[in-house]
């Protein structure tokens, strides 16, 4: 027997409806969706919202002397700031590059202007 055969087709298809019976509520099939659009929100979205938000702040704290390690894996000394770049040192090299290429500041070093 093929699948596409009118038999198979009868046998896939729902069951008739009683007379005496109603339809359940349209919303009813939207409740399975509605909640799996609230738990990828929860697991995935505000989860990368928050990091997000974390490495902003992050960027704005940078100041010259802190040590970094950039998303490339540079460990360096930052030289100076400027709008959206930073130039940094690491050995005997130096290097300017983006802000957002900052992974995380493992020392804060001292600035005497904050002094």
């Amino acid at each position: 027997m093929s699948l596409f055969s009118p038999n198979a087709l009868l046998a896939l298809a729902p069951p008739a409806q009683q007379p005496g019976q109603s339809a359940p509520p349209a919303w009813v099939n939207m409740v399975p969706l509605v909640l799996l659009v609230v738990v990828f929100y929860f697991v995935l979205i505000r989860p990368q919202q928050k990091k997000a938000k974390d490495h902003a702040t992050l960027l704005k704290t940078i100041r010259p002397g802190d040590k970094i390690v950039t998303s490339s894996g540079i460990v360096a000394v930052v030289v100076t700031v400027k709008e959206k770049t930073l130039s940094i040192r690491s050995a005997d090299a130096k290097f300017e590059i983006t802000k957002s290429a900052v992974a995380e500041i493992t020392e804060r070093g001292n600035d005497s202007r904050e002094s």
